[in-house]
């Protein structure tokens, strides 16, 4: 995109044309049951809108439930979708999410939040407990104590849902690459990620990329016996080299289901948890308490410093109890200055960035495929002309 513009798009262009011919054609060939019953569906869809009713609340129930789902699932799809391109949607969307609403069930001493589960961030939409003060949602429930007001418990049962549908959407994202390497095995051709790192190995690159390209050329070399503990394993811990794990596992005839279910335990059940937990743990300063107080006792062992630790334990839960305290409610007649540099127009920019980003590497990966595919072609039809005009000769 950036030497070529036009050209690359050209041939995403011709490349999407095609995938959407070939679709189009498998779909009238062998999927006509499917089709019927699309077309059905989406017809008793388009009635139930159209038409008033008492079923409007439960439809529109059921569409803030669908729009939920297909929001984190589609954001742990763009996550991990990708040999190592994805969008860091954990950072940018379910980390934020789960820090914000900890915060605010540490602010309000209560995990009853939402208006419903779906009451989360989507697109275009934020959350409606995050601007509401607590006095809204009555007095705490759990009471303040040792600087611990609301459980880990409590706070995980109630982003669980977010959390495991995120974790979904990134085992479904690890599947093209599975599908890919299944197909190029089948074939008997070698995959084009493994002729890379052949090539990636013989660039004059940094040291930590060599490191890495030559990590992940030993797994793709040598992990030929892979099984669902493994997999499994591979899954639960964030790891940059998972990306591998669907070329590995295609390349050496893993069934699809075994490597599904390792992927979809580990990355939706146990990965998910891991960083929920993380994440509750610091701002619900269940793991800052712990680190005070091992950074107390290591400090209460020097000499002479034991004295001055009170009033430095002091000052640091004054801070806490500042940061914790919810802001006061901005009276109406004060004006407010609109800053043109504000915190969330950059953060705005960076995700526009990184979407873009994301967006050119798919084009880029698209329209290489493509024109690689044609070069083939041409490279055929040469052969065959030679070869018969070798044998008319």
């Amino acid at each position: 995109m950036t030497g070529q513009p036009f050209k690359t798009l050209k041939f995403f262009v011709l490349a999407m044309v095609q995938y959407c011919k070939r679709s189009v054609f498998y779909l009238l060939a062998r999927g006509g049951w499917l089709m019927l019953l699309s077309t059905v569906v989406a017809a008793v869809g388009i009635v139930l809108v159209t038409i008033d009713g008492p079923h409007e609340k439960h439809v529109e129930e059921l569409s803030n439930y669908l729009r939920f789902g297909l929001w984190w699932i589609a954001l742990g799809v763009a996550s991990s979708i990708g040999l190592g391109s994805g969008l860091h949607t954990f950072v940018l969307y379910l980390g934020p999410h789960i820090a914000f609403f900890t915060i605010k069930a540490m602010q309000c001493g209560r995990v009853d939040l939402k208006s419903a589960p779906y009451d989360t961030i989507q697109l275009k939409r934020a959350p409606s407990w995050l601007g509401k003060d607590c006095k809204e949602f009555g007095d705490p429930v759990f009471p303040f104590s040792h600087g611990l007001r609301v459980p880990i418990s409590s706070i995980l049962f109630q982003v669980q849902i977010e959390a495991i549908l995120w974790g979904v959407g990134t085992a479904l994202g690890e599947l093209p690459p599975y599908f890919i390497s299944r197909a190029a095995r089948i074939s008997g051709s070698k995959l084009d990620a493994m002729e890379e790192l052949d090539a990636s190995l013989d660039e004059n690159s940094g040291i930590i990329a060599t490191l890495l390209t030559a990590i992940k050329h030993w797994l793709l070399t040598h992990s030929q016996h892979l099984n669902f503990f493994t997999i499994l394993v591979l899954a639960s811990v964030p790891n940059p080299l998972f990306d591998l794990a669907g070329i590995m596992c295609g390349q050496f005839g893993v069934p699809f289901w075994k490597f599904f279910a390792a992927t979809l335990i580990g990355k939706a059940i146990v990965k998910t948890h891991i960083q929920t937990i993380f994440i509750i743990s610091v701002c619900n300063n269940q793991l800052l308490n712990w680190i005070e107080n091992e950074l107390i006792w290591v400090l209460g062992l020097i000499p002479g410093f034991a004295p001055a630790l009170p009033h430095l334990t002091a000052k640091l839960h004054a801070m806490k109890e500042k940061y914790m305290a919810p802001a006061p409610p901005a009276s109406s007649d004060m004006k407010v200055k609109n800053w043109d540099f504000s915190f969330a127009g950059m953060w705005n920019t960076v995700v526009w960035l990184m979407l873009l980003n994301f967006f050119l590497k798919i084009v880029n990966s698209t329209a290489q495929s493509y024109l690689k595919k044609q070069q083939e072609k041409e490279i055929a039809a040469l052969t065959n002309s030679a070869s018969a005009l070798t044998h008319s000769d």
